[in-house]
């Protein structure tokens, strides 16, 4: 199974290395709490991103790149992103539907959440306006300290966290997440996730545009 089939999978259930920083005790409580806060103030996001995907069996590494927007207007969240050529998608999660269309084919595909509506969203915002309640409730999290990193524009502090699905399904698909999230926002400027079988994805997220008007017109696919 290919990363992306992975994680499109995983939906439906649900940089080079530095040296980790000193966590103190009572540090993750409070990183969790300034996602609360952020999530509060959290309306959009709209960045650039680039995604390398690994599969270790044949070491390749095959890579997306494009654009991607979040709104959230109270418990409602919206989601769109548009992958470039030669690999050309749409994706858009609205209204508990997630949509991916293939602009080659034609071809589109409509997956309706149902009753797993938290498992999409839980993935849909890690570090994109999610709060640390809502990580908390789908994820046993390790804080592993503050980085530095730049978002396109500048250099802002980090928090990196690393997330193990509780809900054992997910935990097939993926054995761990790495993110890194500036509290400040609620934004991720990178993610990881870590397949059992040694596979991984790499997400890198620029030019982010926080609670600016989005234009959603670029996002939508014509059958």
């Amino acid at each position: 199974m290919s990363m992306l089939h992975r994680f499109t999978a995983a939906l439906l259930l649900a940089a080079p290395l530095s040296l980790p920083a000193q966590v103190k005790p009572g540090e993750l409580d409070q990183a969790l709490r300034e996602m609360d806060v952020a999530s509060t103030k959290f309306r959009s996001a709209e960045a650039d991103f680039q995604k390398d995907f690994y599969e270790l069996v044949v070491k390749e590494t095959t890579t997306q790149k494009g654009s991607i927007y979040f709104k959230k207007d109270g418990a409602k969240l919206e989601m769109g992103a548009k992958i470039l050529p030669p690999s050309a998608r749409y994706v858009s999660y609205k209204d508990g539907k997630l949509a991916m269309f293939d602009p080659g084919t034609k071809d589109l595909k409509i997956l309706r959440a149902g009753d797993k509506k938290a498992q999409y969203e839980s993935f849909l915002t890690l570090g994109f306006g999610g709060s640390g309640a809502e990580l908390s409730k789908a994820w046993t999290i390790t804080d592993l300290g503050v980085e530095q990193m730049s978002d396109g524009s500048a250099t802002v502090p980090v928090t990196k966290l690393n997330l193990v699905p509780k809900d054992e399904n997910v935990r097939g698909m993926f054995a761990h997440v790495l993110i890194w999230v500036d509290l400040n926002r609620g934004i991720s400027l990178k993610q990881q996730f870590f397949t059992p079988s040694g596979d991984y994805q790499t997400a890198t997220y620029t030019n982010i545009r926080y609670n600016q008007p989005v234009s959603t017109k670029p996002y939508e696919y014509k059958k």
